[in-house]
């Protein structure tokens, strides 16, 4: 009998859902290069190597295991997500696409089956940017993009990547190499393809009572750090006709964000998710406000449109309030499409599992808008209760991962059908 099963992944999230996988008890928030991050890796290597796979870390902290094909010196294909968190996030976005995956090698390597290419299962330490001011930092890694354009960038404690990363080594069991971040990046000619199977951070698919749906495209992004500087001073002897409140500025600029966005098409989405008041005392009028902005929108014209009304509006404001402005744009990922073989193969894949021909645009983004630039990629979402993420009432049905190994299963074997000496064979 087979052990291999969806509901054992979902299990194995919940696993890492506390700690030691949590950098505390209070909630879930797996950081990376944090001791939670290390541990989740230690556990998780530990369950690639029961599946049959070799394992090793790249110079980004990206934890792969390799399944060898029939033959040596073949392609391999990509199979994966990430392993970090938000702040207080749930137990199933992105670990649940690399615990699927390790299910997918370990019922081949149960029964015996080697395809005419690899299959490297990634787990990507950082997607999130929940830790440090730029997200997707590993996949990013993986395709030779200068990922920091600085090795001193710091997170909100100081402690630099170079160091986090120092720390990181010595907290793992599988050794890193040498070198920056960039020696992670993987030349094309040996990858055949990347898929991602992740839950559906929205409630398309439980509004259709479906369990799994191909992904078409990604949603274009942009996210910058506003900066508004006034005049700090005493909070009761300051008029208010007087005040340059460099937060009440912020707040009006964030009310007319939301108006913004709500004016456009659906979607088109704004987001104000981190903000930060100095000096930070109740009795002081704050002299400068940090936050973050997130834009989105199906198609990077529109993204852009939206983005720019917004600059326009914080620009006048901040004019009337006699504060200064400046904006860095810290994210500008392009609208992504799928590779339309590979969505058509999943469609197949869909149809031959017994499931409609389904697929969605995701709003949210994904290590696989970053591995579309090195190969062909689609995605495979999975109904989430509510169409919840990034909250700890994250829930999977263990049916509905059984159900996505099934038609991730039946993807490989499209693959292995069409598969040639000239499709699969490194450069």
């Amino acid at each position: 009998m087979v052990n291999a099963s969806g509901t054992r992944a979902v299990a194995r999230c919940e696993e890492l859902g506390v700690a030691p996988y949590s950098v505390t008890d209070d909630f879930l928030y797996r950081g990376y290069l944090s001791a939670a991050h290390a541990a989740a890796v230690n556990r998780t290597a530990e369950w690639m190597r029961e599946a049959g796979m070799s394992v090793r870390m790249d110079t980004a902290g990206n934890l792969i295991g390799r399944y060898e094909a029939s033959q040596a010196g073949r392609k391999a294909l990509l199979i994966g997500s990430h392993i970090d968190t938000v702040r207080n996030g749930g137990r199933y976005d992105g670990v649940l696409g690399v615990m699927l995956a390790i299910e997918c090698v370990a019922y081949l390597n149960e029964t015996g089956r080697r395809l005419p290419f690899a299959i490297e299962v990634i787990a990507f330490g950082d997607e999130e940017g929940s830790r440090f001011p730029v997200a997707m930092l590993c996949s990013r890694a993986v395709i030779g993009q200068d990922v920091t354009g600085t090795p001193d960038l710091v997170d909100g404690d100081d402690i630099s990547l170079a160091e986090a990363l120092d720390t990181f080594e010595h907290s793992i069991t599988i050794p890193m190499p040498e070198g920056r971040l960039s020696a992670s990046r993987r030349h094309p000619g040996d990858i055949l393809g990347y898929l991602e199977a992740h839950i559906e951070q929205g409630p398309v698919l439980e509004a259709e009572n479906l369990s799994v749906g191909a992904v078409s495209g990604i949603a274009a992004q942009l996210r910058f750090e506003y900066t508004l500087k006034g005049e700090a001073g005493h909070a009761g002897t300051n008029a208010m006709h007087l005040r340059r409140d460099a937060l009440a500025g912020a707040a009006e600029i964030m009310v007319e964000i939301e108006k913004l966005a709500r004016s456009g098409a659906p979607d088109e989405v704004a987001t104000v998710g981190s903000i930060q008041a100095l000096p930070g005392a109740a009795n002081v009028v704050p002299g400068e406000v940090k936050f973050m902005l997130d834009v989105r929108a199906g198609d990077d014209e529109r993204r852009n449109l939206l983005s720019d009304r917004i600059r326009t509006v914080a620009r006048d404001i901040c004019e009337q309030r006699r504060l200064s402005l400046s904006i860095r744009k810290l994210q500008d990922l392009a609208a992504s499409p799928s590779d339309p073989g590979f969505v058509q193969m999943m469609e197949d894949a869909l149809e031959a599992t017994g499931h409609p021909r389904k697929t969605l645009v995701s709003g949210a983004g994904h290590d696989a808008m970053i591995l579309s630039e090195l190969c062909p990629s689609v995605m495979l979402f999975i109904r989430c209760a509510g169409g919840v993420s990034h909250n700890p009432a994250e829930k999977v049905d263990p049916a509905d991962a059984d159900e996505a190994l099934e038609v991730m299963l039946k993807f490989l074997d499209l693959m292995e059908a069409r598969a040639d000496a000239q499709f699969v064979q490194t450069d």
